[in-house]
Parts: C-alpha cells; sequence; structure tokens
C-alpha cells in the first residue's frame, strides 16, 4: 500500500474517533459544572486544558464560559480538534483514498459530514446540547460499524484500527486527567462526597458506568475507576485496552509486509510495562504524572508509525 493511502485511512479514522471523544470531554465539563456552579469557569478551563486547545481558545475569548467552551470545540473551524474540524478532516482523507474504502464506509462518513456540518450551523442552545452530543457519538458509531460490516481485514483495516486506538488512548489519558485540572476547594475534600462525584462523573463520560458495575461491584472509588479506564483489558476504551489492539493491528502489519520496524518495539514495550503496573505504583508514582507520560510516549508511537510507514511520501 501507498504511503499516502495508509496516512489517509489512519489519519481519517483518528479523526472520526476525535469529533466523538471532545464530546466526551464535553460532556465531562457539563457534569462536572454542575457539581460544582459556583466555580463553573475553572471546570470548563479544566476541558480545555485537558483537550488541549487553551492558548488557542484564549486568544479569542476573554471568559471562560460554558457558552464560548461548548461553541469552540463543537464548531469552530480556528480550532482543528473542534467536532466540526474534525469531521471536515475525516471527510477529506475519506476522499483521498476513497478507492480503498467500501461503499458503505464512505456513505456513513459523507452522511456523517452532511448531518453535522447541518446540525452545527448555527450555536447549540444549552437545552440540546445533549442531543447534539450524542448524535455526534451516534454518526461516529455508524462509521466504524460499516467498518468492520464491510471490510476485508488487511491493511486498510489495521490502519483504521491502529488510528482508532491511537487516538482513543490519548482521548482516555486527557478524560482522566481532566480530574487533576479541577482542583478540589480545599486538600481535605480528597476522599469527599464531591470527590466522589466527580471520579463517578468521568467514569460516566466514557460510557463505563453499568460495566465498571460488572467488574468492580457498587463501590465506586478513585482506585477503582482509574484501574478501570487504565489497566482493564475488557473495558473498551482503557489505555491497556487500546494498546493490546494496537499491538495486535501492528504484528498484523508486520506479517503482511515481513518487516519489524521500530513502532514495533515500541508498542511491545509501552503495552509490557502497562499490564505489569499496578493501580496503586500508578497513584504512589502520581497519577497526573502518569497521564503526561503516557500522552507524551502515545504521541511518539503516532509519529513513530507514521515514519515508518511513510505516510507523507
Amino acid at each position: 500500500m501507498l504511503g499516502k493511502t495508509a496516512g489517509g485511512i489512519y489519519w481519517m479514522f483518528r479523526y472520526i474517533e476525535r469529533s466523538e471523544n471532545i464530546t466526551r470531554l464535553i460532556d465531562v465539563g457539563l457534569r462536572m459544572a454542575l457539581t460544582r456552579p459556583d466555580t463553573a469557569q475553572d471546570e470548563w478551563a479544566s476541558v480545555l486544558d485537558a483537550a488541549g486547545v487553551r492558548s488557542g481558545y484564549d486568544q479569542v475569548h476573554s471568559e471562560t464560559d460554558a457558552e464560548g467552551v461548548v461553541d469552540y470545540l463543537l464548531r469552530d473551524a480556528d480550532n482543528l480538534s473542534s467536532v466540526m474540524s474534525s469531521i471536515d478532516a475525516a471527510r477529506m482523507n475519506a476522499r483521498l483514498v476513497r478507492t480503498a474504502l467500501t461503499r458503505e464506509v464512505w456513505e456513513a462518513t459523507n452522511e456523517c459530514w452532511l448531518l453535522l456540518k447541518e446540525t452545527l450551523a448555527n450555536p447549540i442552545a444549552p437545552r440540546e446540547l445533549p442531543e447534539v452530543l450524542g448524535i455526534v457519538r451516534k454518526q461516529s458509531a455508524l462509521v466504524r460499524a460499516a467498518l468492520h460490516g464491510t471490510m476485508l481485514r488487511n491493511d486498510i483495516f489495521n490502519f483504521a484500527r491502529i488510528g482508532t486506538f491511537i487516538e482513543r488512548a490519548d482521548n482516555t489519558a486527557r478524560i482522566l486527567d481532566v480530574k487533576y485540572y479541577v482542583l478540589l476547594p480545599t486538600a481535605n475534600q480528597v476522599g469527599s462526597s464531591l470527590d466522589n462525584v466527580q471520579w463517578e462523573t468521568i467514569l460516566r463520560s466514557v460510557s463505563g458506568h453499568r460495566s465498571y458495575r460488572v467488574s468492580h461491584g457498587l463501590e465506586i472509588s478513585p482506585r477503582g475507576i482509574a484501574d478501570f479506564l487504565i489497566l482493564d483489558l475488557q473495558m473498551p476504551r482503557s489505555l491497556a485496552f487500546c494498546y493490546r489492539k494496537i499491538l495486535d493491528n501492528l504484528g498484523y502489519l508486520g506479517q503482511n509486509y515481513a518487516i519489524r520496524h521500530s513502532s514495533h518495539d515500541l508498542i511491545d514495550e509501552r503495552t509490557r510495562e502497562l499490564e505489569n503496573q499496578t493501580v496503586d505504583s500508578i497513584f504512589e508514582s502520581g497519577l497526573h504524572e502518569f497521564l503526561s507520560d503516557f500522552k507524551g510516549y502515545n504521541s511518539a508511537l503516532g509519529s513513530q508509525i507514521e515514519q515508518d510507514y511513510r505516510f507523507h511520501k
């Protein structure tokens, strides 16, 4: 496969995943703002920090309020990580690799773009926001469903999956890190009902509340949630699950091309490290520090994959 085609597939599915992930960060902001309405501005600032777009937002907005942050994350064309920008980029990449996609995958992507272009044409009223966030998540799921239902399990499928899980792992780390940026009023509220509500909010934002109860029981704790979203190999948004899938799909590419690249060594090393971690060791070394290191490593892995498979040639 040409490197440009591989890169187009990889980035198409990164952007599809990103569009959904941004809605999950917005959902975190909504839910956390409700737990402390008197400091809602801090909650929305935490979402911008976690999304990595705070500086861009501050350049064009004087206040950090719900209306401004939501519009910036959903619709702003100058924000390359906004939902609409991500869907635009996904469709552009899909057009570039049109012949590598089945008709169903292309149609699902195009219909997603058309619907969201109409839905996000104007600022979203607060009462309409939950419905709009649901529409974005549904449309991205339809594209993934078309991929799984119609595509051959070949290198095209593998690059699509690698892009999806690189992006998803990054987002799960960012959602967990929102909790770091949301500073409690006083240190003695760590472990309080407010602290626990905020942790439960993070769990709900990744659609993991019911699954958590199945695997961890009724007791919800910071360590249990962190363990679930970082190390659980059955949770499809956990860091360990995402890296296990990247390991598998990169392995298939290595078999298909009979070539082992540096990215294979990177994913082997990091997957082993993740699977040998315990949640206690993560908390002892610092959750924020662990997540910061993970995001840097994840970015480096993505860059190495682009280099190994010559996405720009």
